[in-house]
């Protein structure tokens, strides 16, 4: 019998009573080889269903199986590397990477790891898993193992890479009008990366309207989103696997949006129904994420069990970025961001999650990026035991911070319960708003939060919201919650630009002070302007049309700003230096490496450097860049400048 086949049976036979009887056998790696080979393994021994296997540090072992056994734990202190030339699936309760080899550890600050950093590369940045192959692992629960905590991927201080086969674009408008019983749609431009099979979503352009004066329960109550499966592509033409229920309407800025949920890296749960996986990168870790599909992972009502989870990584994990990812069936949110700063997050999918959607979690999260991101039911959950902000009430917001000092820039939200976009800070007894807040050079500073202006909040839309699209510190008129009539100075207000919102209850709310809405568009809502406090306020670009109740109602304090008295009686002030990521470090071809990363600033950009060398623009205002270096030295270092004359300065530590 081949070494494979007696591998496969062994396992096989073995499956069913390793579970039942919560088998724990351990199997170390003895050298660097194939998990195929006996001779990788102590006593040459291929790890057995249901047991814990230890990948020793200076060890490589690159994974070449595709089986539905599951092993209890795999701990990496070396490297586990899935193979590109075959599918591979590996089922299993913990994959660690780093930390110690207990499984415990989900609250811990990571660990710091002398030598090699212990790595899990399913796909590298350079070389992901090609479009021909997948790569999936499913998380299994075992017997005895703690069910709020497992089963879990958990990056402790290590460094985990999963990348996929990529995707020209993984969502896009309509092209064309979509109307119930058609089978083919047109997108709004070809792309590539999709293939037949996939799985897409088109998002409602119709919200759902109140019933007798009240609201559903849920947007999935009487949705119009619609699932559908790739049939044949035609260039921007997309052929279904059934009829369309709905008409998705396209015509001029309004459109609805399709996304496509599948990858050829794949984390999910192997068992939803008995327990839901999740994921983790703990401080100190290191990694990227692009192309790669979390599905119906989670655990709900668990704090800290979210589908992806940054967990207080603060400024250790600069450089990380989770690119093009998709994110659906959550339990549990699709992106939390706790603790943790400088994160880009760019042409992510979440569909369908319960909970907030993209989230940041205890107020002192800055200087993140969130970039074309789709955001598509986000559904009321409940508060979270002990959560870090008391007032939260979890209840559906597609995008949720208690911290504006981060960029949002041309994300959509669709169709969730409560939010398209949500900032809320609530004072009372139970919480104080001034914490201790990162700044540029790294030191820690107590602010009240609700002060804090965007970097940049740009191209943004919210549609199909049954409730609000976009709620900035609002809720409560009496100003006794919400952000409580406290914001940022006229010099330094919330700056929004170029957003757009159209269908939907309420439009926009806010109670804060020191607000530039510089061209906002509001079509076909019941509510414009919704219980607005006009406290240092400047308006430019201000339309509305097709409301159907009131464009300007229920007014707190003040008037409607005059449009032509812009931007007073704001005085901007830009003294904030810009804020780079770099975001890739390529692998040298020919003596040279590209380098990627990302700008931000609250003005005009005019100058990004790194080493000395002047990057490329690949989009306006520096938002992304590349530039091409000799292979670059350990240490890059990055020097920008906006129009206003500020100065960053920023050493990029490359250590693997």
């Amino acid at each position: 019998m081949s070494t494979r086949r007696a591998f496969l049976a062994a396992i096989a036979a073995g499956s069913l009573a390793a579970r039942l009887k919560a088998q724990t056998s351990t199997t170390r790696s003895a050298r660097s080889g194939r998990w195929s080979s006996p001779s990788t393994w102590e006593n040459n021994r291929i790890p057995s269903a249901g047991s814990i296997v230890e990948i020793l540090s200076g060890h490589r072992v690159v994974y070449d199986y595709e089986t539905e056994s599951a092993l209890r734990m795999v701990h990496v202190q070396g490297t586990l590397t899935f193979a590109r030339d075959r599918d591979t699936r590996l089922d299993v309760g913990l994959l660690k990477i780093g930390g110690d080899s207990s499984e415990e550890g989900f609250t811990d600050r990571g660990h710091k790891h002398s030598g090699q950093r212990p790595a899990l590369e399913v796909g590298t940045p350079d070389h992901p898993i090609s479009a021909s192959r997948t790569a999936v692992i499913r998380l299994d629960y075992f017997e005895n193992m703690d069910h709020e905590s497992l089963p879990a991927l958990v990056c402790s201080g290590g460094r985990m890479d999963l990348h996929g086969a990529p995707l020209s674009r993984t969502w896009l408008k309509l092209g064309m009008p979509a109307r119930k019983g058609d089978t083919e749609i047109t997108l709004a431009e070809s792309v590539t990366g999709w293939r037949t099979g996939d799985q897409i979503i088109l998002t409602a352009t119709t919200r759902q309207i109140k019933v007798q004066d009240t609201f559903r329960e849920s947007t999935r109550d009487n949705t119009q989103t619609e699932e559908r499966t790739v049939k044949a592509i035609d260039g921007p033409r997309l052929t279904l696997d059934r009829p369309l229920a709905f008409d998705h309407v396209c015509g001029g800025n309004y459109r609805g949006d399709v996304a496509n949920l599948s990858r050829n890296v794949i984390v999910e749960s192997a068992r939803p129904e008995i327990a839901r996986g999740h994921t983790m990168y703990h401080h100190s870790s290191a990694g990227a994420i692009s192309y790669a599909e979390f599905r119906h992972l989670g655990k709900q009502g668990v704090l800290g069990r979210y589908s992806l989870h940054f967990h207080q990584a603060r400024d250790s994990m600069r450089g990380a970025s989770v690119i093009g990812a998709s994110i659906w069936d959550s339990g549990n949110r699709w992106i939390t961001v706790h603790g943790t700063d400088y994160l880009v997050v760019r042409d992510c999918v979440g569909y369908n999650s319960i909970g907030h959607g993209f989230f940041l979690e205890d107020g002192t999260e800055v200087f993140n990026v969130f970039d074309r991101n789709l955001a598509v039911q986000a559904r009321k959950g409940a508060p979270l035991p002990k959560q870090v902000l008391p007032y939260d009430h979890n209840d559906g917001a597609g995008f949720w911070w208690a911290n504006s000092h981060n960029t949002f820039t041309r994300n959509v939200a669709a169709e969730c319960d409560e939010y398209g976009f949500r900032f809320d800070v609530t004072k009372n007894t139970a919480f104080d708003p001034v914490l201790p807040v990162p700044q540029h050079d790294g030191s820690l500073r107590q602010v009240d939060i609700r002060t804090l202006p965007f970097v940049r909040f740009e191209n943004n839309e919210s549609h199909c919201q049954r409730r609000h699209a976009f709620n900035l510190g609002g809720f409560d008129a009496n100003l006794s919650g919400g952000c409580g009539g406290v914001g940022p100075d006229i010099q330094h207000p919330f700056v929004i630009r170029n957003m757009r919102v159209w269908n939907a209850h309420w439009a926009f709310h806010t109670l804060s002070p020191s607000v530039m809405l510089d061209n906002f568009d509001i079509h076909h809502v019941e509510y414009g302007l919704w219980r607005q406090r006009f406290d240092s306020h400047a308006y430019r670009g201000l339309q509305w049309d097709d409301v159907t109740v009131e464009a300007v109602s229920q007014t707190v304090q003040g008037k409607l700003p005059d449009q032509s008295s812009f931007p007073a009686p704001l005085a901007l002030v830009d003294d904030m230096a810009p804020i780079t990521v770099i975001t890739h470090v390529g692998e040298p071809v020919k003596g040279r490496s590209v380098v990627r990363g990302t700008t931000s600033d609250i003005g005009e950009v005019t100058r990004v450097n790194v080493n000395g060398r002047p990057v490329q623009a690949l989009r306006p205002n520096f938002a992304e860049w590349q530039v091409s270096l000799d292979t670059p030295p350990r240490n890059l270092i990055v020097r920008s400048e906006d129009s206003a004359g500020n100065k960053e300065l920023f050493r990029f530590d490359r250590r693997a």
